[in-house]
């Protein structure tokens, strides 16, 4: 007990409740001092803990409030949202998820001489989904280096140096790799197939990097610019294939003929199996014949779906790999092709669909170069059959060799690219595949009346005014079955920001990085960005001037391979006052990267929630 100026004791209970109102009086007016030095000093997202505040925070471990307090008078509380922080920012890694709603279609049209033409507008297309007219809703155009004298985009290179490198840093502009389907390719083809790449490979620009990949798994080389690195790999390739003996057996099912007696239950293709081991083993029965035949069919159709199961996820991690680059990706697929039966379609679509998403251009070449099937099978190993199953059976291996080579063009003409077969001069066949198109157009269109039930869509994109030119594009494409949300839309575009070597400019900012050495093998990269907000629309909720504004900072080291990233939250709710401050301020954001000494390639992206305004740009920074 102790006594008032006036004599009056005053309880212990009584004294904590006025010690603690006074101690939540001070801490609230701390806090909206620290958030007015927060938003006038720009630094996120720094804590500042000023003393009086520590002190309390302290002192309450000793003389919490307790039942004494609440009985006499409650501690005043601020509801939520009455009285929010005007800006607040949230960081963490930044993760992504791919996933949009658009169906993107790249487009390549060319004249008679097959030139493409690059003059066209978004009203000159038309597009078709199962034969019902679109509504295109996005539409540009890319063009390659050589295109109409296109000026090349120049990076703002803003790295703090030694003073004794005087030169800019130039960091890598363009991505292939070269994806050789070891599993498929026969020998001689992947031979002849080697040392034509190891010739292409031997003229690498500087600004391009090269990945090679196997559909076996058994021999890759990621990004680099070393060209003997490059030839090494080359060297060790080989076939490598999943399934299958190497000899002939008797009945000699193929995937395609397989897939017709199991799956399509053709009776001219089961008809031609038992004659054939009627052939080769003489006296068997026609019902077990029969049966042996379907068998047979049965191991193949297997062996065949595992390795183009296995094919087909190697490119799609080829694809994923190459959208984590930072510039223009292209894949080049060396490859005889594959039979895809209906039940692996899908898988293919997928494949389209990510690479369009993620702008990487899917170019084939066909290794087989110019072949013909041998009529009577291979002439090493006699049939010892009627000729008119071997008639049949050779039917079934033309089919299957251009359904093979169908698929490679499915998959140059859903991307952009380009597709060679019936080639021998497999040098010029590498220097079109890595030869983007002069002009390639990207459309989108939202489906009308769209069915989520994952069915395959039949697309046709035509000109209104076709003047004998020829029209490259995807064939079609499955349904989702769901739709997404705006925010997933929204992750999807700054994930295609980052990885791109575009320059946005909608919002402008002004940045500069600059780099602190601890040690020899450790520092700390940092980016200093300054937005201008008075491009940026806001909208008035309760009084306050709202909107969100994402930044994105990218590291990639020299071969442009991704190091990490951060993702910054700002979130504004501003007074008019305020906004009306920062309009003549800016808004500065600050973040930072624990590295190793060495060259990278910085990449800054920042986005707004309700203009759904963007920027992007590209800086270098080398710690030596």
């Amino acid at each position: 007990m102790t006594e008032t100026s006036s004599g009056v004791p005053v309880p212990i209970e009584a004294r904590l409740c006025r010690f603690q109102e006074a101690r939540s009086q001070l801490l609230r007016a701390e806090a909206i001092k620290v958030s007015e030095v927060r938003a006038s000093a720009n630094r996120f997202p720094v804590v500042v803990v000023p003393p009086l505040c520590a002190f309390f925070c302290f002192i309450s471990l000793f003389f919490g409030p307790g039942n004494a307090c609440a009985e006499q008078a409650a501690e005043p509380q601020v509801p939520p949202g009455k009285n929010p922080a005007e800006i607040s920012s949230h960081e963490a890694p930044a993760a992504f998820k791919a996933k949009v709603n658009l169906v993107l279609l790249p487009v390549v049209v060319r004249d008679s001489q097959g030139r493409a033409i690059g003059n066209l507008r978004q009203e000159d297309f038309q597009v078709f989904d199962r034969g019902k007219p679109q509504v295109i809703t996005k539409f540009s155009v890319e063009k390659s280096e050589g295109a109409g004298g296109q000026e090349k985009s120049t990076d703002r290179n803003l790295p703090q140096t030694a003073p004794s490198q005087g030169t800019a840093l130039t960091m890598p502009d363009r991505y292939v790799t070269y994806l050789f389907d070891d599993v498929h390719l026969r020998f001689e083809d992947l031979a002849r197939a080697r040392d034509a790449a190891a010739r292409h490979l031997a003229g690498l620009e500087f600004v391009d990097r090269a990945a090679i990949l196997t559909t076996s798994g058994q021999t890759a080389l990621d990004f680099t610019d070393d060209r003997t690195r490059l030839t090494d790999t080359l060297l060790r390739l080989q076939p490598r294939p999943i399934t299958g003996s190497g000899t002939r057996q008797c009945p000699d099912v193929g995937y395609y003929m397989a897939d017709q007696i199991e799956n399509k239950q053709d009776t001219q293709a089961l008809q031609a199996a038992v004659a054939e081991i009627s052939a080769c083993m003489p006296n068997t029965p026609q019902q077990v014949a029969e049966q042996m035949a379907r068998m047979a069919a049965r191991q193949e159709l297997s062996g065949g779906d595992h390795e183009t199961r296995v094919s087909l996820s190697v490119v799609k991690d080829a694809v994923r790999r190459l959208s984590a680059m930072p510039g223009k990706r292209s894949l080049v697929l060396v490859s005889p092709g594959f039979f895809t039966p209906f039940d692996l379609v899908q898988d293919k679509a997928e494949i389209i669909d990510r690479a369009n998403r993620s702008s990487v251009m899917i170019s084939a070449l066909d290794a087989r170069g110019l072949y013909v099937v041998n009529p009577g099978g291979d002439a090493s190993q006699p049939s010892g059959f009627s000729n008119d199953a071997e008639r049949i059976k050779s039917d079934y291996r033309r089919q299957e060799a251009l359904i093979q080579s169908d698929v490679l063009a499915e998959l140059a003409e859903g991307t952009g690219g380009t597709v060679i077969h019936g080639s021998n001069d497999l040098d010029d066949g590498f220097r079109r595949v890595d030869a983007r198109p002069e002009y390639v157009y990207l459309l989108a269109f939202s489906p009308q009346n769209l069915k989520l039930d994952g069915t395959f869509h039949k697309l046709k994109v035509s000109l209104k005014e076709p003047n004998k030119v020829t029209l490259q594009a995807r064939r079609g494409y499955y349904s989702p079955k769901r739709l997404d949300d705006p925010a997933e839309t929204a992750k999807q575009e700054i994930q295609d920001a980052l990885f791109s070597r575009e320059a946005l400019h909608d919002i402008p900012i002004e940045w500069h990085t600059q780099f602190f050495k601890a040690s020899e093998d450790s520092a700390k990269v940092t980016l200093l960005v300054r937005l201008d907000v008075k491009h940026i629309h806001f909208r008035k909720v309760d009084g306050r001037n709202r909107n969100d504004l994402t930044i994105v900072s990218g590291l990639f080291d020299r071969n442009g391979n991704y190091v990490t990233a951060v993702e910054k939250k700002l979130e504004m709710r501003l007074r008019d006052e305020t906004l009306d401050k920062r309009v003549g301020s800016g808004i500065t954001v600050r973040t930072s990267f624990d590295v190793k000494p060495g060259s990278y390639l910085v990449r800054l992206v920042v986005r707004d929630t309700e203009g759904q305004l963007m920027s992007a740009e590209n800086g270098a920074v080398e710690i030596p």
